[in-house]
This record gives C-alpha cells, structure tokens and sequence, in this order.
C-alpha cells in the first residue's frame, strides 16, 4: 500500500530539475539534438514523446504542438514566452523549443513520470486520507502563489493539469501553460475558455477575470479531490456553465460525513460568485485546514465516486483526441 508522506516536500531536498535555462524558439528540427523514444500521450494539442538529449544523455519530454494556423504558431510562442518565467519546484519547467517551419512545433520538457494526481490515487494500493488531500492542495496553492506573484493567470486549472513527480512521493508539479495569460490588474481581461466543469462564473458571463479565477478551480478540485463528486456538472456543458453560474453547491452527499469542517471552509471560501471576496494564494496558504500542523484525520476516505469521476474524464479525453486528429486528417481504425 502507498502512503503519503506528511513530511514537508521542501525538506526532502527537492529542487528544480535542472538549472535556470532563458529559452527561446529554435528555428530548426529538434531531431538535431534529440533522440525521440516511446510515446507518452496524445491530445488535441498533438502527441508527447519521451526523449534524450543527444549531447548531455538527459531524458525528457518532447511535445510535439500542431501548429497549422498562424495563431497556433503565435500560442505557442507565448506559451514558451511565459514558461521560461515560471521556474519554481511545482511548475512544470521548459528546457527547450523548436521551430523548423512546418505544422508543428516541439516544445522539450522536464520528464514527469508520477502520472495524473488524480489516476494516481484512485490506485487501489494509494491509500486516500483527508491529510493526504490537505498536502496535495497546498502544493497546488504554492505553484500558484508563484505563478500569480509573476502577473500570470493560468486559466485551465484543473485534475489533468496537475502532475505527481513520482509514484511514491508526494510532490506535485502544475503543468499546461497554453491557455496561461500575462495579467496586469489595471487593464481589463476576458476569456471565452476552459473546461466548464472547472470555469469560474466571471468566464462564463464573459465578464473580467483575475487570480481569483484560477482560484475558483481550486475550490471545485478540492470538492472533487475529497468527495469524487463534481460541484457544478450537468448532463449538458450548457446545464454545467448554468449551474456554475448560479453557484449552487452543497455539502449533503453522505461522502463529506467524514470531511472536517475546516476542509469545508476551505472550500466555501473559493467557491464564491465574486471573485475578489475569494481567497487568494496567501490566504490558502494561511488557511487552518492548510497550514495547521495538528494531525488530519487519516481515516481512509471512499474513492468509489472519485473512480467513477476520472472514468468519465478519461472517456471525455479519448473522445476529444479522437476528434483532434480526425480534424488532423488521420484516418482511424476503430
């Protein structure tokens, strides 16, 4: 059985990866300087391959991004423009990109090989505890304190885009930085993005955003994390936004009996329609339910919704690959 460690993860001597690297799109074949191996995964985005750096023998990620229109091309570059900011132990760090002028490019990545957080704990061996969340979420909270102390918005917050490091650590990274924004609170930003179950109602509405958006998807990770229960989700994304937009949650389901009630407040104080009264980074990070060093209770929490939770996600990602490379012209054998 795997426990989680309530060791501090910034005492076990972790540190980036590798050292602090400006990096800029390479206008060649990444082929050049790397060694593709095994595939690694695949999405609308393109496909991800393990790989090794042909001088230093170094293993990592190739992502390899479609980029057949001019503004697919342009994300990209701000994707890398923003990454290269972002080097901190919970953010996902970039060592390298490619441009060699044709339909896609190739960002190179530290390698993660600990799988999704949440296709890690819904293993029967992962024992699943409310002091194993609080961990969790306070990683996730610090990646984000840091993300947002550099003027950026993440914008796709949600269980895909965060990582283990290992299969028996306890340490996560934030990845997926292609939706990411660089924000300055005094001029006005809107988005029309993101995944409904996670959006918060300004997005929906159309209406200004900040960091309290990016913290809104905390809120609905954790509800999820503890519960295997989504907050807002509806049989349609319509009934989903709608439901998101009334901001209508609850507490009942016999699934939190055994939730405290700081992991509650927790979790009331980001889910508020108005995101300036939501916590921020530092007020999570400051929160009883993160912050206190009291022991959680470790009874082992019921993961039979959470399964039936990423079940769901999974059958949603294979839908949607399917359709990003059919809209790729791939011709499928089903």
């Amino acid at each position: 059985m795997i426990y989680v460690s309530e060791a501090d993860p910034d005492e076990e001597g972790y540190d980036l990866a590798f050292e602090p690297r400006n990096v800029f799109v390479k206008r060649k074949d990444p082929k050049s300087d790397y060694k593709l191996g095994e595939e690694l995964g695949r999405g609308k985005f393109g496909i991800v391959y393990k790989c090794v750096e042909k001088k230093s023998g170094r293993q990592f990620a190739a992502k390899f991004i479609n980029t057949d229109r001019k503004d697919d091309r342009l994300a990209v570059e701000r994707e890398v423009d923003l990454m290269r900011q972002l080097q901190h132990p919970r953010i996902l760090q970039l060592y390298d990109a490619f441009d060699d002028g044709t339909s896609e490019m190739c960002l190179i990545l530290e390698l993660i090989e600990g799988g999704e957080l949440f296709e890690r704990v819904i293993c029967d061996d992962f024992v699943l505890t409310e002091k194993a969340c609080s961990i969790f979420m306070r990683q996730i909270c610090e990646g984000l304190e840091y993300i947002h102390s550099k003027n950026i918005l993440h914008l796709d917050m949600k269980p895909e885009n965060i990582l283990c490091v290992s299969r028996t650590g306890n340490r996560i990274k934030l990845i997926d930085f292609g939706l990411a924004r660089k924000y300055n609170p005094k001029e006005k930003l809107q988005i029309l993005f993101g995944t409904p179950e996670f959006v918060a109602p300004e997005v929906v509405n159309y209406e200004e955003v900040g960091f309290g958006t990016d913290l809104w998807a905390v809120g609905v990770i954790c509800y999820i994390l503890l519960s295997g229960l989504s907050p807002f989700m509806g049989d349609s994304d319509l009934e989903t936004m709608a439901n998101v937009t009334s901001t209508k949650y609850d507490f009942d389901d016999e699934a939190f009996d055994a939730i405290s009630e700081e992991a509650k407040d927790f979790i009331s104080k980001l889910l508020l329609p108005d995101m300036r009264k939501r916590m921020t980074t530092t007020d999570c990070l400051t929160h009883p339910w993160i912050k206190s060093t009291k022991r959680r209770s470790m009874a082992v929490l019921d993961k039979s919704k959470l399964k039936k939770f990423v079940i769901r996600r999974r059958w949603q990602k294979a839908v949607n690959a399917i359709l990003a490379l059919k809209r790729m012209g791939a011709t499928l054998k089903l």
